[in-house]
């Protein structure tokens, strides 16, 4: 007889979170059937309403970044371009910048095409066997005319976390600016200190802090004022052919996703009732204990930091990991990711080249049980 399907078990929250909370999807299909108005266009009642919930996540997500200023507070279309606007609205021809082996390729990409044109150097100080950076390689990495470093706050691949306030710190004291990739901490890790200790921090609203795809987040401390790297409608100084010189509007061309917005807000309400820290180690618990069962079976590797994203990656001696993600599934209905990850940097520190890593990444509405499944069928595979 053919085998029933496996129930369905999501460990890929790194990528994006699933299920989310049922007061998001509630938001968002409040904003999208019932108010379905432009935010910062008109003045009737719609339009005001969306652009209050525009308001509302606004000041949430300046919450969950420390209790930064609201207004400091712009939302792009995905993370990815507010990194790209950071860098690109940041960095002049000649400056060097230092990034890590533990970043990501929404970081390092941008940044490679802007040194293959000839308009920046680029220096990328490597990780341990854990993913975690050194800040005193930062130091070591400085020159006169470096301006930007760039670190990813955790790891997508090991979930380590690094020492934002050391780094800041060292940045700072040099007269630099300090780029924070938090997709992997905003709502997982609280941030106790104004941005995490960074000048600029940029964040997606669908992993870790529970909301739906299309928003992104890019602080920037007052003084740091990036140049816009879309240019179109804002809704205000329409006189002019300029962008708006004012925060956040001159880096918000287009119409804002406001059921996304609405989503984000909701999500956001949804983790402080519960607090991040609770959620995080919730979590992290997992993590632990899946770091434990795998390393119990002979031939597999696993790497995992624990105290930072809730994520353990593995391999399998003998067997490719897109191999081991497919069958895991087909045998236990355990959803994982495999390869590199978009961080291929990383694999070459932890030796994990060329095939990468399976990788499980656990949200707060997983389980032991996720777990256990997860253990036995790898232990079969093995």
């Amino acid at each position: 007889m053919p085998r029933l399907p496996a129930p369905r078990r999501y460990l890929d929250n790194a990528a994006t979170s699933w299920p989310k909370p049922p007061v998001v999807l509630e938001a968002w299909m409040d904003a999208a059937a019932r108010v379905g108005a432009t935010a910062g266009r008109a003045a009737y009642r719609e339009a005001a309403e969306a652009e209050a919930i525009r308001s509302r996540a606004r000041a949430a997500c300046g919450r969950m970044l420390g209790g930064v200023e609201p207004a400091r507070v712009a939302f792009t279309a995905g993370c990815t371009i507010a990194v790209n606007t950071a860098i690109t609205g940041l960095l002049r021809p000649g400056d060097h910048v230092i990034a890590t082996a533990a970043d990501h390729n929404a970081v390092l990409r941008p940044l490679h095409a802007l040194e293959r044109r000839g308009i920046i150097d680029l220096s990328i100080v490597p990780c341990d066997g854990l993913g975690r950076v050194d800040p005193q390689a930062i130091a070591a990495a400085w020159r006169p005319g470096s301006r930007l470093v760039c670190c990813t706050h955790a790891s997508n691949v090991t979930g380590a976390l690094q020492d934002a306030a050391a780094i800041g710190g060292i940045v700072r004291d040099r007269g630099g600016l300090f780029l924070l990739d938090a997709s992997q901490t905003l709502g997982q890790v609280p941030f106790s200190l104004p941005g995490g200790g960074a000048d600029v921090v940029a964040a997606p609203a669908h992993k870790w802090l529970l909301g739906t795809g299309g928003v992104g987040i890019l602080w920037c401390r007052p003084g740091v004022e990036p140049e816009p790297l879309v240019i179109g409608g804002t809704g205000s100084a329409s006189d002019t052919l300029d962008m708006p010189a004012a925060y956040p509007d001159r880096l918000e061309a287009g119409t804002a996703d406001v059921p996304a917005l609405a989503a984000v807000d909701a999500a956001i309400g949804w983790l402080e009732e519960r607090s991040v820290a609770a959620v995080g180690a919730q979590c992290r618990a997992l993590v632990r204990q899946a770091t434990v069962d795998l390393a119990a079976i002979p031939g597999v590797r696993v790497f995992a930091a624990g105290d930072g994203a809730p994520i353990v990656s593995f391999t399998v001696a003998g067997h490719d990991p897109a191999e081991v993600a497919a069958a895991v599934e087909a045998i236990a209905g355990v959803q994982l990711r495999s390869g590199i990850h978009c961080a291929a940097r990383v694999h070459e520190c932890l030796g994990t080249l060329p095939g990468g890593t399976v990788r499980a990444s656990f949200g707060p509405f997983n389980s032991v049980a996720d777990v256990e499944a997860l253990a036995a069928a790898v232990r079969m595979i093995a």
